[in-house]
């Protein structure tokens, strides 16, 4: 099997599979974007605890591209730092950009969305679930500042 046939089904799988698919009651971080181009919505829950994604799930429909993504999200940020979850978005920014070659080894299953690159179209899509992701993550960072 072709690389790109396996990235495919690593896609498909995610989409009518999807990781952490559920709504997460309590979250402390809730953040909610869409693309109006194409009609993906996105919502990413998380749970914080220590400075950690502790928990995190997502919500939303759209194509199979940004379901994918978000799912694969969940699963590579899952019980990191908030430090390490923005480095992670910013490497996947960058892959999607063509500028960052991904190492299997730190991007795992996000490497299947590489091929997305080739059609400038898509990227919204494969990026949505990461720019959700970001602006949670920001929201959190100004709330620690607020709290000392």
């Amino acid at each position: 099997m072709a690389l790109e046939e396996l990235y495919k089904e690593v896609i498909l799988d995610h989409y009518k599979s999807p990781r952490n698919k559920r709504a997460l009651p309590g979250a402390e971080l809730s953040c909610k974007k869409n693309n109006p181009l194409c009609g993906d919505e996105i919502t990413i829950h998380a749970h914080l605890s220590d400075g950690r994604l502790a928990g995190i799930a997502f919500e939303g429909q759209g194509c199979s591209i940004s379901q994918a993504s978000a799912s694969m999200l969940t699963e590579a940020v899952a019980g990191k730092s908030l430090q390490e979850a923005e480095g992670l978005a910013d490497r996947f920014r960058g892959m999607m950009e063509g500028k960052v070659e991904p190492e299997e080894e730190s991007f795992g299953d996000l490497v299947a969305l590489r091929g997305v690159v080739k059609y400038p179209v898509r990227i919204k899509c494969a990026v949505l679930a990461w720019d959700v992701l970001q602006e949670a993550l920001a929201g959190a960072g100004r709330a620690a500042e607020a709290s000392h």
